[in-house]
């Protein structure tokens, strides 16, 4: 597949790493049916560039080229309070000299606070224009074109990116992350066996999922749920994965048994902590110093080990967890992740 046709901006030097968590696969493999588990690797999407990194990082590569190719002088997106890819969004507009305004969803009533921590003190710090915090369940696409227009009045040119920056032109970050795997796979001699990816506004999963068709891969993706169940996720995933093959005019049609997600992690709600991602957020960074956040990353990890010890995975079988980032938002939750607040699952 030839990503080149595409225009695209590069803010990351080079391939982000694979780990092994040699000490975490074999703790892990104490909790599991017989004694063993799998190989657990890591593949580091949190040091992508635009710091502190993450997954829309890649989507924003192409993203952010289309909005200069338009000649947009301000980037409009949207996201939950907490939103690393506002953040990120806003980190790609500073380095390119745009203006970056947000429309915050606000999922959960009071979570958003201006002089809040974590993100809320990055998009100040690195300098949004403006925010415009809207109820949940608003029409997010309509109130960034309200933003838009409002520019475009000034004599502005807007360029809005969907929440997530998850389209076919943002998912074509992580085909090209699902190249940079095949590649690194070769050099190093080494092949994964399931690959376990958060699955949340689709992009990543759709992408990478369409990026392995494209190449005639077809190791399993299981999408971990991070703010819905299979019966809604699923026909997210799978329309996005079209939509990347579609762009790409590959002569592909996505089977829908290649989508594959597992809810039941991410309740009670979006963004709000649960027993099991306190643990695995605990047990990365004290056995891998391997730091996760928790809305995404903690919960998709929290999937993998409760998977694992219900014997979901082949035993022995090496398996990819890609970590999408969300730094930031880890110092928003210190009382629960440190277990000085409890929760409730």
């Amino acid at each position: 597949m030839d990503l080149s046709r595409f225009p695209r901006r590069r803010y990351t030097e080079g391939a982000t790493p694979l780990e092994p968590l040699p000490r975490f696969s074999a703790e892990l493999a104490a909790q599991c049916p017989g004694g063993r588990g799998p190989e657990v690797w890591v593949k580091r999407d949190d040091l992508l560039g635009l710091f502190p990194g993450g997954n829309k990082t890649r989507k924003l590569e192409f993203l952010v080229a289309d909005a200069l190719a338009q000649g947009a002088d301000t980037l409009v997106t949207c996201g939950a309070p907490q939103s690393n890819h506002c953040r990120i969004t806003l980190a790609a507009a500073v380095k390119e000299g745009l203006k970056c305004r947000f429309v915050i969803e606000e999922r959960v009533p009071g979570s958003y606070s201006p002089t809040g921590g974590g993100n809320h003190f990055m998009f100040r710090l690195l300098g949004v224009e403006a925010i415009t915090v809207v109820p949940a369940g608003s029409d997010m696409a309509a109130a960034m074109q309200q933003v838009a227009d409002a520019l475009a009045r000034e004599g502005r040119k807007a360029y809005v990116i969907p929440g997530g920056g998850s389209n076919a032109l943002g998912g074509l970050g992580y085909v090209a992350c699902a190249q940079e795997l095949l590649q690194q796979g070769f050099e190093r001699s080494i092949g994964f066996d399931r690959i376990v990816v958060g699955s949340g506004s689709s992009g990543t999963h759709g992408g990478l999922l369409a990026g392995f068709l494209g190449n005639r891969v077809r190791t399993p993706i299981v999408g971990i749920g991070v703010s819905r169940d299979p019966a809604e996720q699923e026909p997210l995933v799978h329309r996005e994965a079209q939509a990347v093959a579609d762009l790409l005019g590959l002569d592909l049609q996505v089977p829908r048994a290649a989508v594959k997600t597992i809810g039941g992690y991410w309740q009670p709600k979006y963004s709000l902590p649960n027993p099991m991602m306190v643990e695995a957020v605990q047990w990365l960074a004290r056995c891998e110093a391997l730091l996760l956040d928790p809305v995404y990353t903690g919960k998709t990890m929290a999937g993998l080990i409760g998977l694992a010890r219900a014997g979901f995975f082949v035993p022995g079988e090496r398996l990819l967890y890609l970590h999408t980032g969300g730094l930031p938002s880890l110092f928003a939750y210190q009382d629960v992740v440190l277990g000085d607040t409890p929760v409730d699952r």
